[in-house]
């Protein structure tokens, strides 16, 4: 995005026009004016009267740059203005707490650098008309600019250091085209995506070995440094409500919504509704969604799941579209405190209301939420004191998966996605947990879910748990069938694996060793290790 910077003269009547983030800012005299020239940027006057004004008062509201907040006007062009003006003079932006600010389907995005107090406001999105899908109606972001550091021709799993210095610590993604991963199989099959990762290196070039780099790049085509600012952006309050689209159900993703696009950033006592979705609808790509940064944090918030609608899938086939509230995609150091939902978390009309992608350090605490989500890729997970609905916890990646002090409604307390492989390159730990599975689903009920043929390249070695720590686990399985088993440790991963004559083109490699200390069934039924008993053989079960 650019940012430049027109200065003209001021001498008495002063007059310096800036255009930023697609606004020319003038100050002549008369009123504060906000318009549209000719190629569609914000044209925005602030008398010197009243920027002194804005000065004195310490920030700007919406209704200083003309938003009529009476739920009918479209307000997104003085939203959009009221921000841009603050973000020139480093002002924080209030909204008005009484005012209902409704916004339509203009391709308008309002950059948010400073401080953002939408407090008691409610603020209307109307996705019935969209002109541009992808536009987001705000967009938090950074006064520094990405760079491309020069130097990297390789990376090692691992590696401490870059051998390069930088201005600030930065994020830094790295890509190898020439090298395809996540490799999806089933329904939505596809052909990968470019082996990426996402790291943070300070001055020196110091990788922060809580996020490591975890691949090997033989070849690096692509290096970009996004610097972190170091000054937190707080955003709070705010009520919003998304009428939401009637397109035709197909993977065009909407993508209306809070994009945060800036590092060390708090999100604080904002809520989300949705109405209006009815008997068809494109998906959402996440109301809040975070991306390209690290340090962001949104705690107390209330979201909504939105309702899930079908389609025909890359393969032929019908399939459910993943459509969400919470996106996350190459991003780090990401925590969620004390999130709700509106909808009932087991209520299956709704989707799951997170999806994940190259994420690393993403954190649950204190969450009642449908869902945790990790496509392609988690280092590192943890999720506590929290309530997870109806589906539950879906996770691939590496490093530590901690899970404690909390209560799983799904039918099992993790499932490594089959469609990216089942693969955990790491720890597993459970500890002080329920496990409901979902009434009526406890007839084959286990812990640990997945699907691994071994005919399939996903473009990486696919590999379980290596250990498994369970510690204190309750499993609410209460059933009155004759042919109830118990639960399983682990579901039947490969039904072809019976015996050594099943050749695997790619070798999964199995968990070495689990660790039960206090687990209890309602039931009275052991814990028992699969119905493939041949498949986990190896694996060596140490009960205290």
């Amino acid at each position: 995005m650019k940012h430049v910077l027109l200065i003209l003269c001021w001498l008495g009547l002063a007059l310096i026009g800036q255009a930023q983030n697609d606004a020319v800012i003038t100050f002549h005299k008369g009123r504060t004016q906000v318009g549209v020239n000719e190629d569609g940027r914000l044209q925005i006057n602030v008398p010197p009267k009243e920027m002194r004004k804005f000065k004195e008062t310490g920030w700007v509201q919406y209704s200083d740059f003309g938003a009529k907040g009476d739920g009918k006007t479209d307000d997104i062009d003085a939203i959009a203005a009221t921000h841009a003006f603050a973000n020139a003079q480093k002002l924080p932006v209030k909204a008005d707490d009484n005012a209902t600010y409704y916004i339509g389907g203009k391709p308008r995005t309002a950059i948010i650098k400073t401080d953002t107090y939408f407090g008691k406001a409610a603020f209307i999105i109307d996705d019935t008309n969209v002109e541009r899908i992808g536009a987001a109606v705000f967009m938090v972001s950074s006064e520094k600019l990405p760079f491309k550091p020069e130097g990297v021709s390789s990376l090692r799993k691992n590696q401490a250091k870059l051998g390069l210095t930088f201005p600030s610590p930065c994020l830094i993604a790295v890509v190898n085209a020439n090298v395809k991963q996540y490799i999806r199989f089933g329904p939505n099959q596809n052909n990968g995506s470019p082996q990426t990762d996402i790291f943070v290196v300070d001055k020196n070039g110091v990788v922060d070995m809580n996020a490591p780099i975890i691949w090997d790049f033989d070849e690096v085509t692509s290096i970009t440094a996004l610097p972190i600012d170091e000054a937190p952006l707080k955003i709070t309050g705010g009520v919003f409500t998304t009428i939401a689209n009637k397109a035709e159900s197909k993977y065009t993703y909407y993508s209306r919504n809070i994009a945060i696009r800036r590092s060390n950033v708090t999100v604080d006592g904002l809520m989300h509704y949705v109405t209006g979705e009815g008997d068809q609808g494109a998906p959402y790509s996440g109301f809040i969604e975070i991306k390209d940064c690290s340090y962001v944090t949104v705690k107390n918030t209330v979201l909504t799941g939105r309702k899930t609608y079908t389609t025909i899938g890359s393969a032929g086939k019908p399939v459910s579209m993943g459509t969400y509230d919470i996106a996350v995609n190459r991003a780090l150091n990401v925590s969620f405190i004390n999130c709700t939902q509106t909808n009932d978390i087991n209520d299956t009309r709704y989707w799951g209301i997170m999806g994940s992608n190259f994420g690393k350090n993403l954190l649950y605490d204190g969450c009642a939420l449908s869902r945790f989500d990790a496509h392609q890729g988690v280092a590192n997970a943890t999720i506590r004191n929290s309530t997870l609905g109806h589906m539950g916890i879906n996770a691939i990646g590496t490093g530590i998966f901690i899970l404690e002090n909390s209560t799983i409604f799904s039918r099992n307390i993790i499932n490594l996605r089959p469609d990216y492989g089942s693969t955990w390159q790491g720890e597993l730990i459970i500890r002080n947990c329920v496990f409901k599975p979902i009434a009526g689903k406890s007839f084959n009920t286990s812990l640990i879910n997945g699907n691994y043929s071994g005919q399939h390249d996903f473009g990486y070695v696919c590999y379980m748990p290596e250990r498994i720590t369970i510690e204190n686990l309750k499993i609410d399985d209460a059933n009155d069938s004759d042919d109830y088993k118990g639960p399983a440790l682990f579901a039947d991963f490969n039904p072809q694996m019976k015996d050594e004559s099943y050749q695997e083109k790619f070798p999964y490699i199995k968990t070495k060793e689990v660790i039960l200390r206090n687990t209890t069934t309602t039931s009275g039924k052991p814990l028992r290790i699969s119905d493939n008993l041949f498949m986990f053989k190896d694996v060596r079960i140490l009960e205290h």
